[in-house]
C-alpha cells in the first residue's frame, strides 16, 4: 500500500513480539495502516523461514543491507546481553537514518521531550517534560520517565521503572523492573539496576547495584 512504511523487527524474542504488537497497536488506532511488519532477522538459523505471529524470519542480522526498502526496528537485548548490543546492532551495517521510532498510541510523551532513531516506547509509558532519549533505547510497559533526564543510547529500561527528575543514565545500561531512581543522581555508563532496587546515590559506570538502597554488588565488565 502506498505510504506504508515497511518495517522489520531486529530479533525474535519477547520484546520483539511486543514490538510487532505495538505495530499492530499503532495501526488500529490510524485511519490508514502507517506500518507493514514484513519480517524478523535473527541470528539463530533454525529461526530462518519460519514464522512468528504470521511474520517470517527473513535471515540473519547481516542481510539487513539486502531490504533497502524497509525501515528498522531492534528488539534485542535483555540483562544477559545489554552491553552487547551496540555490537549485535553494528553486524546490520544500519546507519542511524534507518531506524524507526516507534511509541504505542497509550504512551504519554510530552512535546518537549526528544526520542532518538530507534526508540523504543511500550503501552502506558510516561516521558513527561524536557526528557531526553538517545538512540536504540527500549522502554517496557508502565515505566515513568521524569522532566529533565537524559537516556544514553543502546539503554533498556523495563516495566516499572521510576525515573525522577533530573537523572542521568549512561549508555548501554539496564534498568531493572520496578526499581527506582532518586532526583538528580548520575548512573554511569554500562550498569545494571537490579530488579526492584532503590537507587539513592549515583552509580559509577560498569556497576551492577541491587537492593533497598542500592549497594554494590560486583563489576559489569
Amino acid at each position: 500500500m502506498r505510504n506504508v512504511k515497511k518495517i522489520i523487527i531486529l530479533g525474535v524474542g519477547g520484546n520483539c513480539l511486543d514490538i510487532l504488537d505495538t505495530i499492530d497497536d499503532i495501526n488500529d488506532s490510524l485511519d490508514k495502516p502507517k506500518y507493514a511488519c514484513v519480517g524478523f532477522l535473527d541470528d539463530n538459523e533454525s529461526y530462518w523461514g519460519e514464522l512468528f505471529e504470521g511474520v517470517e524470519v527473513l535471515g540473519g542480522l547481516a542481510s539487513a543491507s539486502e531490504h533497502r526498502d524497509c525501515l528498522f526496528v531492534n528488539g534485542i537485548g535483555t540483562s544477559g546481553n545489554f552491553l552487547k548490543k551496540n555490537i549485535m546492532l553494528a553486524k546490520t551495517g544500519l546507519s542511524v537514518e534507518q531506524y524507526e521510532t516507534i511509541v504505542h498510541p497509550s504512551a504519554s510523551v510530552s512535546r518537549t521531550a526528544e526520542l532518538g532513531s530507534g526508540t523504543v516506547v511500550f503501552q502506558n509509558v510516561t516521558i513527561t517534560t524536557y526528557v531526553g532519549i538517545g538512540n536504540q533505547v527500549i522502554i517496557l510497559p508502565n515505566t515513568v520517565i521524569s522532566h529533565h533526564t537524559l537516556i544514553g543510547d543502546f539503554t533498556a529500561i523495563t516495566g516499572g521503572v521510576c525515573v525522577s527528575g533530573r537523572v542521568t543514565v549512561g549508555r548501554s545500561c539496564y534498568l531493572g523492573t520496578n526499581s527506582t531512581i532518586r532526583d538528580g543522581l548520575k548512573i554511569g555508563d554500562h550498569c545494571l539496576i537490579g530488579m526492584g532496587c532503590v537507587v539513592c546515590k549515583d552509580v559509577p559506570e560498569n556497576s551492577v547495584v541491587a537492593g533497598n538502597p542500592a549497594r554494590f554488588v560486583r563489576r559489569t565488565c
